[in-house]
């Protein structure tokens, strides 16, 4: 029987004996009414490492994602974000359902636009134009394998909100990964952005949940629409201790994921016909180009899973692979081997 070897994202990942004792074990209540002290010690420890006034525990990154939107904008606004971002691209058209709000898409490179390029993008103040309310930024960026947007210019960008009165969203549902990748606190990429979401369920493995972090005002106003979105939970506590296990835990072995995926990308950079670009490997996310081998995405994840590896689709022309916490080294060195091998072949 072939073992199988799942990268195909970092939300596979199942919670650690010790993540599932502190879960058993957690202390709950109604967290509509506001009485779970689990929850509560969640939200007051992301805000603290987030240096933002509140956080609100909801059960996933697009609902946090559209929270910070419908909590921020009104009916008719605009929203920038890079052309590849997960907000325009996976989240279902949320923006338009859930916020009547339209969506102005900016090029970037490598997931990154910079503050330079925004003024034309920037609606005047006409009475026949949407208002352009809020800019947002992912970090890391998914689609663009996990890079990095440098903190130099997330702060020309907020100034150049702050000087327009614009407002500035992170999604940072792998803002865990960039500040392990450099060295920077979450706290310092967070203070530059008025709204900022985090994901508990991706590489650092808890089982459910995100947060949304800003000042008590907008975290009021997000409460509310959580509500009316079908957020409100009652014994969440359960869940959010998997969550707070995450973050006072697995953070720091983030690191693991990267030198996985800096392995992986050599390995299978030099199989024929495939082709990465390997200063985008700054993370836990590697891109593999295809084109050149004739066969679509989906082709190429269907003939790895006949071989044991499982992977997703990147792009257009490219499939992704992501290093999580349920795959050593070893068995990551055996998946790229296993994909140099069947195009060696």
């Amino acid at each position: 029987m072939i073992m199988t070897i799942d990268l195909r994202s970092d939300t596979v990942t199942k919670p650690s004996e010790a993540m599932r004792h502190a879960m058993a074990h957690a202390d709950v209540g109604d967290d509509v009414f506001g009485e779970d002290p689990t929850v509560i010690a969640l939200q007051e420890h992301v805000a603290g490492l987030l240096g933002k006034e509140k956080a609100l525990y909801v059960p996933s990154g697009c609902m946090s994602n559209q929270l910070a939107l419908k909590a921020h904008t009104t009916a008719g606004d605009e929203v920038l974000m890079e052309q590849d971002a997960h907000m325009f691209n996976y989240e279902t058209a949320a923006p338009a359902v859930m916020s009547s709000v339209q969506v102005k898409t900016v090029p970037g490179v490598r997931g990154v636009f910079r503050a330079e390029e925004l003024p034309p993008h920037i609606r005047p103040a006409l009475y026949y134009m949407p208002a352009t309310r809020v800019i947002c930024v992912e970090n890391t960026h998914n689609r663009a394998g996990g890079t990095v947007f440098p903190l130099d210019e997330i702060k020309k960008i907020s100034a150049f909100c702050s000087e327009r009165g614009i407002l500035f969203h992170l999604d940072g549902a792998r803002l865990w990964n960039a500040s392990v990748a450099t060295g920077i606190p979450v706290s310092e990429w967070a203070r530059h952005f008025d709204s900022v979401s985090v994901c508990f369920s991706k590489g650092l493995g808890a089982p459910v949940g995100s947060a949304i972090c800003g000042t008590a005002e907008f975290v009021t106003r997000a409460h509310k629409w959580r509500k009316v979105f079908g957020g409100g939970m009652r014994q969440a506590g359960i869940i959010a201790a998997g969550a707070l296990y995450a973050v006072r835990n697995n953070i720091a072995r983030l690191q693991e994921d990267h030198e996985k995926a800096k392995r992986f990308a050599a390995i299978v950079n030099d199989a024929p016909g495939l082709s990465i670009d390997m200063e985008a490997v700054q993370t836990n996310i590697v891109l593999v180009d295809v084109q050149r081998t004739g066969r679509t995405p989906n082709d190429v994840i269907a003939e790895l899973k006949r071989h044991g590896v499982l992977l997703s689709g990147g792009t257009y022309t490219s499939v992704r692979a992501v290093m999580h916490l349920d795959v050593t080294m070893e068995q990551v060195t055996k998946a790229a081997e296993t994909i140099a091998s069947v195009f060696r072949s």
